[in-house]
């Protein structure tokens, strides 16, 4: 396995980056639980603003003959948009729920 960046990410988009070979990177969010779908838009925009940075970085690797870290940013940029796409679906499976019982409190008016 590649040695690869372990990321920590909060929702203000602040992102450190520390080295730790030989493991997969980590995404934490914080405990608490996301309760409005504006939370699920931020959070998987942050994701997705993540993914669109190391497939840049990436590109930067890949021009400059680094394989290693081309391979460790195109890994990262991949479960980024998979992280994102889940809360981008949460999102989107919230609003049919609400707007699903708002039909229901207007068929029952």
């Amino acid at each position: 396995m590649l040695g690869v960046a372990a990321i920590r990410c909060n929702l203000d988009g602040a992102f450190s980056m520390t080295h730790a070979q030989n493991l997969e990177p980590e995404i934490h969010e914080d405990d608490e639980a996301y309760d409005t779908l504006a939370d699920y838009h931020r959070i998987a925009a942050l994701h997705y603003s993540q993914a669109a940075k190391h497939h840049s970085l990436a590109a930067d690797a890949d021009d400059q003959g680094h394989e290693e870290a081309r391979n460790s940013h195109v890994f990262l940029a991949y479960r980024h948009k998979l992280v994102a796409n889940q809360y981008a679906e949460m999102a989107v499976i919230e609003s049919d729920e609400l707007t699903d019982d708002e039909s229901d409190d207007v068929e029952t008016a």
